[in-house]
């Protein structure tokens, strides 16, 4: 199954099922939730430093907004976001939804290569860049974390239905956790807190 915002894509072997098959048991399927209903979540801190080397856009994004950039920063980091879902790039998480007042318009141009774990917002959505790509998002800062590991088994840090929050972090720190991740001595569990 693959949940996006408003539909899920469900893939199955046409050898073991058939589409009408599919379908009956779909139909069938309750769906009750109700506000007593319990959901486990995963709440990931990300650290995210915001120095002007790791966020090409952010002055400018401020600017545009009468905001400082520091003001961007603590709104930034003030929301806990929802992972929507995962697209456009393996582990590349839509997270939501940013408060209106640093809703951001993409680039006209996007550029050719956005760094691995640049962290950037469009519309009202925060995301992590998982590898260098192009995009077209507003920079505004990054983390030394990596949300896709594909030697790992479960190479996604994200998973829809988590929550992610920003944690921000100075230049030192962001290349000690650098180095450790390099060193395979960072515990990426101790980002993750699983609530009840």
């Amino acid at each position: 199954c693959i949940p996006a915002y408003c539909s899920i894509t469900i893939v199955y072997d046409p050898m073991i099922t058939t589409y009408e098959q599919l379908k009956i048991e779909i139909d069938n399927l309750e769906f009750a939730i109700d506000s007593q209903t319990k959901v486990k979540g995963r709440e990931i801190t990300i650290p995210v430093c915001y120095a002007k080397q790791f966020a090409p856009d952010l002055e400018s994004f401020a600017n545009s907004k009468a905001l400082s950039t520091k003001e961007i920063i603590d709104i930034h980091c003030s929301q806990i976001y929802h992972v929507y879902m995962l697209g456009f790039l393996p582990g590349f998480a839509y997270l939501g939804k940013s408060p209106s007042s640093i809703s951001a318009k993409r680039h006209n141009s996007p550029r050719l290569k956005v760094p691995s774990g640049s962290v950037g917002l469009a519309g009202l959505q925060t995301a992590i860049y998982p590898c260098e790509s192009p995009g077209g998002w507003q920079l505004i800062g990054r983390t030394p974390v990596k949300i896709f590991n594909e030697i790992k088994e479960d190479p996604f840090l994200f998973e829809v239905g988590d929550k992610v929050r920003f944690q921000e972090i100075e230049k030192d720190k962001y290349k000690e956790i650098e180095a450790n991740i390099i060193l395979d001595k960072f515990d990426i569990e101790s980002l993750i807190h699983v609530g009840n």
